[in-house]
């Protein structure tokens, strides 16, 4: 661990991993993260919100619960969905900063110190990684790369959000901002990401995005036709709302 001045404040961190049949990400990204955030904090949790998986995920975490002081696991009896998990975990986690990320640790490590001091020491309220970024150096498939752009300006279009990338798996939160909006976030599973961002941006927080290194490392989980539809309509959904709000 690098030593810390007697003046440097210690950051308070909260990560959260939401697992849904995760079994094979598991240890590698617990063990991997706690090794990089003990090179500038000593003071941290990670969370992992499981989400009613049915492969051995729930047994693996509450295996890393055991071995390590700093692993909580939440265990849901039945898949709620992504946003439910993460509401969950927050509202129970201890830190200042707030974090979740995926398991697959898509995002490259690196930038968790960047994410975090946005929030912690920069005076922002929400920082986001972002894949679309001019800078941003991503590994996926041209059908995706597409999708997700569409996507993204379609939320920018209708509901006026300054962001390049709303659903990136990695973000930071400040504490306070974060668990009075969450009880404002309807969405439960996808699309609870771009919600939280438009609903923040709309009270007026501050929001930093990040351009990132990301390399997908798992098959995802999401059905492009399905999936793409359907957060077509929450866009439309959360704007009707916004506007009667």
């Amino acid at each position: 661990m690098n030593k810390k001045t007697a003046s440097e404040k210690t950051v308070d961190v909260s990560i959260v991993f939401p697992a849904y049949n995760e079994v094979e990400h598991l240890e590698n990204a617990v063990e991997k993260t706690a090794r990089t955030l003990k090179k500038f904090t000593n003071s941290f949790e990670l969370i992992i919100a499981e989400d009613g998986s049915t492969d051995g995920t729930a047994e693996r975490a509450e295996e890393l619960a055991k071995r390590f002081a700093y692993v909580k696991h939440i265990h849901g009896e039945k898949r709620l969905g992504r946003g439910t998990a993460l509401n969950k975990a927050f509202k129970q986690s201890h830190g200042e900063v707030l974090v979740y990320m995926d398991l697959d640790l898509a995002t490259d490590l690196k930038y968790l110190r960047p994410l975090i001091d946005a929030v912690a020491k920069e005076g922002y309220d929400f920082a986001t990684g972002s894949r679309l970024m001019p800078e941003s150096r991503v590994e996926r498939t041209l059908r995706r790369r597409l999708t997700s752009k569409f996507y993204n300006f379609m939320v920018r279009l209708i509901l006026g959000s300054k962001i390049y990338d709303h659903q990136c798996g990695f973000k930071a939160f400040k504490r306070q901002p974060t668990l009075q909006l969450l009880d404002e976030v309807k969405d439960r599973h996808w699309f609870w990401d771009t919600e939280i961002l438009v609903r923040a941006a709309k009270e007026g927080y501050k929001i930093k995005e990040i351009a990132v290194e990301w390399k997908s490392g798992r098959q995802t989980k999401v059905n492009l036709f399905k999936d793409s539809l359907n957060m077509g309509k929450q866009v439309l959904k959360l704007w009707w709302t916004l506007q009667t709000e």
